[in-house]
């Protein structure tokens, strides 16, 4: 059973997708919206590769000699959590942003 979101912290999530995709520059409250919703989902993925890193320590040390054979899984999620979990900010997708052609699509 999922634990249930506290009225808190419902306050505090973001309300827009971690994109600058539709946000208007002039409308300040999402246009900091949008830098947070980003920032967060880079320290997401980033505490996911901490995560699977401890796993991955723990199955060394269980395994022994056989950590190469019985950690191989690990190990890969490893490598591409790392290419994937580094915390960038957000200025380089504001400044490179560009509008999609149109519209929704």
């Amino acid at each position: 059973m999922p634990t249930p979101e506290s009225p808190m912290f419902l306050s505090r999530k973001p309300t827009v997708p971690p994109t600058f995709d539709g946000v208007d520059y002039e409308d300040t409250s999402r246009l900091k919206a949008a830098r947070d919703a980003i920032i967060r989902e880079q320290w997401v993925k980033n505490m996911m590769a901490r995560l699977v890193r401890d796993e991955l320590s723990k199955c060394y040390y269980r395994e022994g000699v056989n950590h190469l054979e019985k950690c191989g899984v690990l190990r890969e999620r490893y490598f591409k959590a790392l290419k994937e979990g580094k915390v960038h900010g957000y200025l380089f997708e504001q400044q490179n942003y560009i509008p999609k052609e149109g519209g929704n699509s």
